[in-house]
């Protein structure tokens, strides 16, 4: 059943880690956590259990901020991820979830169509109108449910969601309580139950988080990567993910392909070619490491579908000019300067340089 699914869920893609680590955690594991918050960052940063196990590392990246993470889950504060778009929030978030709770389905996307009701909680109107206010007639929300079962609940793009409704978590945070005046009743949150929300900072003024709602969350910023190595890494894991969910044969070795999608990225977000010669305008778009795992995706498919299946700069050059051109006067001036000033001149770049001229 779970080969036809799409996409599984991070509990079940790393089913097997998550047991492991469950049958090799001998710590102490805060209330109705299925592991302990050492194991949860061992979960989240990979690494080699006592028998031998090996872990593979959900993020890669500075351990101490998931460390920082976990732990802010261990107390009444609310945990919030906040960064650029495509720095891993979401991916986080979810992953830190499932090693904490077993069960990261409880989400709640902020939109500016989110309402109070998709927060707190919703009504069966036919069972309303024909009973009235009574608990049956209640449609729960994932955070009702969390609160009741004491796990952890995702609320991604918090920022997006519009300050009126942003408030209602006010209450469920400080109090750890729902009202449900309605009824003259209430919902109290049980241990474990705790709220992970993510915002990027290019929604900065959207719709700010009150000071009252901001007091509630720890705040962990999830940086860009470091290094160059450190993001090729990561678009190299998640890729050869894609591919094997997919079902994506790979004829030749993508790391070099990989190599220069980041370099590309890395400079024009930089503003700076890579031996520091060169100073470079940089595009409207963020150009994350998340972007570049696409670019990669497309260009495998494509190299699959419509090639023989090795992947060549025509592949690639479509999802790059895509990632890079969002607007397409300004942006489209800046690539094509990169193009006659960078990768022109590249010794063995001529071939994404004509890829990319073709189609620009």
């Amino acid at each position: 059943m779970s080969q036809n699914i799409l996409r599984l869920s991070a509990e079940q893609q790393f089913a097997e880690e998550l047991e492991e680590l469950k049958k090799q955690d001998k710590l102490k594991r805060p209330e109705r956590w299925q592991l302990s918050p050492q194991a949860v960052v061992t979960y989240l940063t990979g690494g080699k259990l006592d028998n031998g196990f090996t872990v593979s590392p959900k993020y890669i990246g500075n351990r101490r901020l998931m460390e920082i993470a976990v732990a802010t889950l261990t107390t009444d504060r609310a945990l919030l991820l906040y960064g650029l778009p495509g720095t891993a929030k979401s991916w986080v978030s979810e992953h830190m979830t499932a090693a904490v709770s077993g069960d990261s389905s409880m989400v709640i996307q902020g939109t500016a169509g989110t309402s109070e009701e998709s927060v707190r909680y919703g009504w069966n109107y036919a069972r309303l109108l024909s009973a009235g206010p009574v608990p049956d007639a209640i449609v729960e929300t994932p955070v009702m449910r969390g609160m009741k079962e004491g796990k952890i609940v995702r609320i991604e793009e918090l920022t997006r969601i519009g300050s009126d409704v942003q408030d209602t978590l006010i209450t469920i945070l400080s109090e750890k309580m729902l009202p449900i005046p309605e009824l003259n009743s209430q919902v109290q949150a049980v241990k474990g139950f705790n709220i992970i929300a993510t915002a990027n900072n290019r929604d900065k003024g959207v719709n700010d988080l009150s000071s009252a709602l901001k007091r509630r969350f720890n705040t962990v910023i999830l940086p860009v990567p470091d290094t160059m190595e450190e993001e090729v890494e990561i678009v190299q894991q998640r890729v050869a993910s894609y591919s094997k969910s997919m079902e994506l044969p790979v004829e030749k070795p993508i790391l070099e392909e990989i190599r220069r999608i980041v370099t590309v990225f890395r400079e024009l977000r930089n503003g700076v070619s890579s031996d520091g010669k060169t100073k470079l305008k940089s595009p409207s778009g963020t150009l994350s490491t998340a972007e570049a795992i696409s670019v990669m995706n497309s260009g495998l498919s494509l190299a699959c579908h419509f090639g023989d299946g090795s992947l060549k700069a025509d592949d690639i050059a479509s999802g790059l000019i895509g990632a890079v051109i969002k607007d397409p006067v300004q942006d489209k001036i800046v690539f094509q300067e990169y193009m006659e000033t960078v990768l022109k001149q590249r010794d063995g770049w001529k071939d994404i340089y004509r890829a990319c001229r073709d189609i620009v």
